[in-house]
């Protein structure tokens, strides 16, 4: 280290230290400053290390020890140029200068004057430039009283006392110099010299030429500190008080710590306590639930660790923190994004798509909209429980699947009171703990099979949790403290809506799902269910391919079903027996599965054509029935005998399909001569009536027309058309009353190859949602009364010729 002590002429001061003469050279050299701006009269040290500032350095202390110090005015620049200083700086003398190990130079220094720099006269070894004094102007009266002046000389002295006071890191010194000096531009640069001003801010004082304005700026600067002091100090004290109240608190539970030492406790015990508290100011816990757990904690730290009672506590505790009471998932409501992702993930069900579109458009406009209760009702395998999924996915959030089938206690759904051994809370709230929000979209899967016994209705709890008027303030036995449900989508899935409760069932918004027709389910096996199955055989669409008539194939002859379960079983049949070729290495190349080949990988078909109705008969007639798997043909056999007017009916009859079969019967003995029966004919002869599958519980009123229809054919002898199906109620007057299944039953009869289905007038409506290449095969026939369906069904006039009657009657009698 070399100190190289101050040598030269210094500039002359007067008794009261000010300059009285000061010989500014032509040129002077210059030393940017980073991080802070040199005013007059301030001696303050400098570190040096850039090698243009070292030779600006080296340049002083060769020539008179002057240069001129500059701001920069950005400070992150290593190598200024001459733009990237300001034009105003304080030319100083260097007062001593120490080289240090590291190359670096300090030098003390103290300001003298302002001065502006005029030019640069070159820039390598150092910046050489040509500078001149920036005086300050001359007091004007006008803008400015001496009196005006004198105020704001005594006002910022003022200032400066109480930022001594709040606690400014201010030398009180340096007070005791501001309080000697009057003169109003010294003063302010003093002041501004020891505040510790950013540069910009600092620089601004600098440049101001009149002291008067100069000196107010550093008024305002003080009043701005003073302020920020107070609301420090203000902070300050709050901090102290909270600190001094947070050593009170140590204090105490130290003292309960050696308490509990001496009782038995250990510090886990502590250490768990602290653990659970600070849980419970991380879990943002409604106002009402946070007092529970508040008192709950309060007992639980008064609880030996040991005691029962103690770990009952504790589990409930972690229950309340572990259901998500404020956690809730942003939805997706971009509706084009949606639909794409139901679309990719499910063929048709454009109800239920429609439906969640409805959903999202609305709680796009209203924020704080209450979640629907949909019911998805159809029959097994239209994709329900799956479309739940989907829905979730397109919403963006998460997915709960609870299933109902079976369940028959109601603490299955609202939990066990925590006065019982081993109580837990009920499946709702365990299904929202699973999904970890509040708002998931929650499947109540197959609500029709719910069941009832001593243990309570679990359909009477579910009547809360279904219902968005009351399920904001949900109650778990368990929990004992309300959850809001209203924000989350309840999905529910069943069946048949005849087994719900209708309190439950009102409550629900039910979207009817039909059976997929036949060019739904080619659609729907060649996009996912294929795919599908190839890749869960561990095969590529490479290795195998299969047709669009072996897909046909297997729909018609080995799955008659509404859904698709036995489709895709039958496909994945396909896949492991080509699997196992693959695996012994005899068949690596693309393999292709024709519906000729269908036999040799599934067997003989399950389902062939009636070879009955071949030709039309008499006595039989062909109906249509709707099941919870899709539809149904059925053929009504009918068939007399000599006897006394006995009327049997066989096949497992339901109580309501028996009373059909009285009123058809009663319609024909009613109108026995319109129809071309012979009058009377109760007393002479027996009549029964048998429906086929006789193992099959059957049961309903669509089949009185097809009754009536196969009575009147074998009481007329005339046979019913083998291409005809119907479905119908019928009443004692002769009229036929809409049904329900309408597109399942239409679904089934063009499966049988039938060309014409005869529906109730009332249900020309319905037709709305058959398929229009099923309106293509098959001809609809609305009809109002039974006479209308025996025209059609005889394919001519209503009743036969007496004589030619009789000869029918004679040619078809068996």
């Amino acid at each position: 280290m070399v100190d190289i002590p101050e040598t030269g002429d210094k500039p002359k001061e007067n008794e009261q230290g000010e300059l009285t003469e000061l010989k500014l050279p032509e040129f002077l050299p210059l030393l940017p400053v980073r991080d802070i701006v040199v005013f007059p009269y301030m001696i303050l040290p400098l570190y040096v290390g850039r090698d243009l500032s070292v030779n600006a350095v080296n340049e002083a202390l060769a020539s008179g020890r002057v240069m001129i110090l500059v701001a920069q005015k950005d400070q992150t620049v290593e190598d200024p140029a001459p733009g990237d200083l300001y034009g105003i700086g304080t030319i100083v003398t260097i007062i001593r200068m120490v080289k240090m190990p590291d190359q670096r130079v300090k030098i003390l220094v103290q300001g003298l004057i302002k001065g502006r720099v005029k030019e640069f006269v070159s820039l390598k070894p150092y910046y050489k430039v040509s500078v001149e004094r920036f005086e300050d102007e001359a007091p004007d009266p006008k803008e400015v009283s001496a009196v005006e002046v004198e105020a704001l000389i005594r006002s910022v002295k003022d200032q400066m006392s109480k930022l001594l006071e709040k606690g400014k890191m201010i030398s009180p010194d340096i007070l005791a110099v501001v309080e000697s000096i009057d003169d109003p531009g010294k003063l302010a640069d003093l002041v501004a010299s020891n505040l510790g001003l950013k540069v910009a801010e600092a620089q601004n004082v600098l440049e101001t030429a009149s002291p008067a304005k100069r000196l107010k700026k550093v008024g305002e600067i003080l009043g701005r500190e003073l302020e920020l002091l107070t609301i420090q100090e203000k902070i300050q004290t709050q901090a102290h008080d909270e600190f001094t109240k947070a050593q009170r608190d140590y204090f105490l539970r130290e003292q309960m710590r050696q308490i509990q030492k001496e009782l038995g406790d250990t510090d886990e015990r502590s250490a768990e306590i602290t653990e659970l508290r600070d849980k419970i100011k991380k879990a943002e816990l409604p106002e009402i639930v946070a007092k529970e757990v508040d008192k709950q904690v309060v007992r639980f730290a008064k609880m030996h660790p040991d005691s029962a009672e103690a770990t009952t506590v504790r589990t409930y505790l972690d229950w309340i923190l572990d259901v998500p009471w404020s956690v809730r998932t942003k939805d997706n409501i971009d509706i084009n994004k949606a639909k794409k992702v139901l679309d990719e993930d499910h063929y048709d069900l454009e109800k239920i798509k429609e439906r969640i579109l409805e959903y999202l458009g609305v709680a796009k406009l209203k924020k704080d909209m209450k979640g629907p209760i949909l019911c998805f009702l159809g029959p097994p395998g239209t994709g329900k429980t799956s479309l739940g999924k989907s829905i979730a996915r397109a919403l963006g959030r998460k997915f709960v699947r609870m299933s109902l089938g079976g369940v028959r206690d109601e603490s299955e759904i609202r939990g066990h009171r925590r006065t019982y051994i081993g109580a837990l809370p009920g499946r709702i709230i365990q299904g929202f703990k699973q999904a970890g929000s509040n708002n998931p979209v929650f499947m109540l899967d197959e609500i029709d099979k719910l069941g009832s016994d001593f243990r309570g209705d679990p359909s009477s709890a579910l009547l809360e949790v279904l219902d968005p008027e009351q399920n904001h303030s949900f109650q778990d036995h368990y929990l004992a403290l309300p959850f809001d449900l209203s924000k989350t989508l309840f999905l529910t899935t069943a069946n048949v809506s005849d087994t719900i409760p209708p309190a439950l069932r009102d409550r629900m918004e039910i979207i009817q799902l039909s059976g997929y027709t036949e060019e739904e389910k080619l659609e729907i096996a060649k996009k996912y269910v294929v795919p599908k199955q190839i890749e869960a055989n561990g095969m590529t669409p490479a290795n195998l391919k299969i047709t669009d008539g072996a897909i046909r194939g297997i729909i018609n002859d080995y799955t008659r079903e509404a859904g698709l379960r036995n489709l895709e079983r039958e496909l994945a049949k396909i896949c492991r027996k080509h699997a196992v070729k693959v695996a012994k290495g005899r068949s690596a190349s693309a393999f292709q599965v024709t519906e000729k080949d269908l036999r040799r990988y599934l067997g003989v078909q399950k389902f062939q054509k009636d070879d009955e109705k071949e030709k039309p008969q008499v006595g039989v007639a062909t109906g249509l029935a709707w099941t919870q798997f899709g539809g149904e043909i059925m053929h009504i056999e009918v068939t007399t005998m000599k006897g006394k007017g006995v009327l049997t009916l066989t096949g497992k009859l339901g109580e309501v399909m028996r009373e059909s079969a009285q009123a058809a019967f009663s319609y024909c003995r009613a109108n026995a001569a319109k129809l071309g029966i012979k009058p009377g004919f109760a007393g002479e002869m027996d009549v029964h009536i048998h429906v086929p599958a006789g193992a099959i519980p059957k049961d309903g009123p669509s089949a009185g027309i097809t009754i009536a229809v196969a009575l009147a054919s074998a009481l007329s002898g005339r046979p019913v058309r083998n291409d005809v199906a119907m479905t119908g109620e019928i009443t004692l007057r002769g009229r036929v009353l809409p049904i329900g299944g309408l597109k399942e039953k239409t679904l089934a009869a063009m499966q049988a190859g039938i060309t014409s289905v005869m529906i109730p007038y009332n249900n020309i409506g319905d037709l709305s949602e058959i398929p229009d290449y099923v309106k293509k095969k098959v001809k609809f026939i609305p009809v109002k009364t039974v006479e209308n369906v025996l025209k059609h069904a005889f394919d001519g006039a209503l009743a036969a010729k007496a004589d030619g009657g009789k000869k029918d009657r004679g040619r078809y009698r068996r």
